[in-house]
């Protein structure tokens, strides 16, 4: 596993363990899964550059930084593994073993368990995230064919499943271990994102390429109220500017979708990205993660005017709510 950028020799270990300590509790990093160098670029987005490359397994793309429990999961879908990595040591702790093939991924608002689509073996599974030596899923639930997006409702109790290749979207009781309830959406919903002020949910649907806006007002009776149409391929969305505005990525059209989230409406269409996939804001800046640039761009979230380009990995995907930071004991 790689450490610091910079090796150091032990006259200034001290030195080394003051330095650490500070970037450790610096603003919140960018976890960045790298599928084709089998790494997580980590990006302090303070100084806007990667302080640590870290190795985890084969070809991961699902990732979720969870401030709470101090940790970022990363799902590896050729290992068939969870990679667990310490925000504070920034190297992995723990390696979980999650089913024939996780992707999606998600965890509670407390922290305390983590959701994982397990694609081959159309299930859902939940794993305790704060155990440390956990290796185990706590349960397995059965959803639809090819479970590829999660997102965990803040209720602390739902959680939502895109099942790709039912057109439809799970509404799964974590306490009863079932589905509780579906919706139809567009073709092929891959991610998710839930809105919590607005009791909404969008899907991102690949084949039809649009978004598919889902009312929770009622969790247990879901319904479409909207379809935006977008690019081609969306396939990572995030809210910025106090959740005004949806940003959403377009794989096979190198583009970002900006949406005005009161009117449902594509204020504006951001060209120039190569091969857009995960996206994620952090305060005034939204994080474009680019896999065929091997890149992520920071744009402006208001904007959405490109600022900075930080090299990463070998195709980046950040698929996931990549940005957290370790909260203070």
């Amino acid at each position: 596993m790689t450490g610091y950028a910079t090796p150091v020799r032990t006259g200034f270990a001290a030195t080394v363990l003051c330095c650490a300590a500070a970037w450790a509790w610096a603003a919140p990093f960018a976890y960045i899964t790298n599928q084709g160098s089998h790494d997580v670029s980590v990006i302090d987005l303070a100084s806007q550059q990667v302080v640590a490359t870290v190795p985890v397994g084969r070809s991961p793309a699902g990732v979720v930084a969870s401030s709470r429990a101090g940790r970022a999961f990363v799902s590896n879908p050729d290992s068939k593994t969870i990679s667990v990595i310490d925000m504070r040591l920034q190297k992995v702790v723990n390696t979980l073993r999650a089913g024939d093939g996780p992707v999606g991924i998600d965890i509670s608002g407390d922290g305390k368990h983590l959701y994982v689509a397990d694609w081959y073996s159309s299930r859902l599974l939940l794993f305790d995230a704060l155990t440390a030596k956990a290796s185990k899923p706590l349960a397995s639930i059965a959803v639809g064919h090819a479970p590829a997006g999660v997102a965990a409702h803040s209720d602390g109790a739902t959680v939502f499943v895109a099942e790709r290749d039912d057109d439809s979207v799970a509404v799964v009781d974590t306490a009863a271990r079932r589905v509780a309830a579906r919706v139809g959406v567009g073709s092929h919903p891959f991610a998710l994102l839930y809105d919590a002020p607005r009791s909404r949910l969008y899907a991102l649907n690949v084949q039809s390429n649009d978004v598919s806006v889902i009312d929770l007002r009622d969790v247990r009776r879901p319904a479409v109220i909207a379809t935006v149409k977008v690019g081609k391929a969306p396939y990572g969305a995030a809210l910025a500017q106090g959740g005004a505005l949806l940003y959403v990525t377009n794989q096979h059209e190198d583009t970002v979708s900006v949406i005005d989230t009161a009117s449902l409406k594509v204020l504006r269409t951001l060209p120039g990205f190569g091969y857009p996939e995960g996206i994620a804001a952090h305060g005034d800046r939204v994080y474009v993660v680019n896999w065929m640039d091997d890149n992520v761009q920071v744009l402006d979230a208001a904007s959405g005017q490109k600022l900075k380009t930080i090299a990463t990995g070998q195709n980046s995907r950040g698929f996931g709510a990549f940005i957290g930071a370790p909260i203070e004991p």
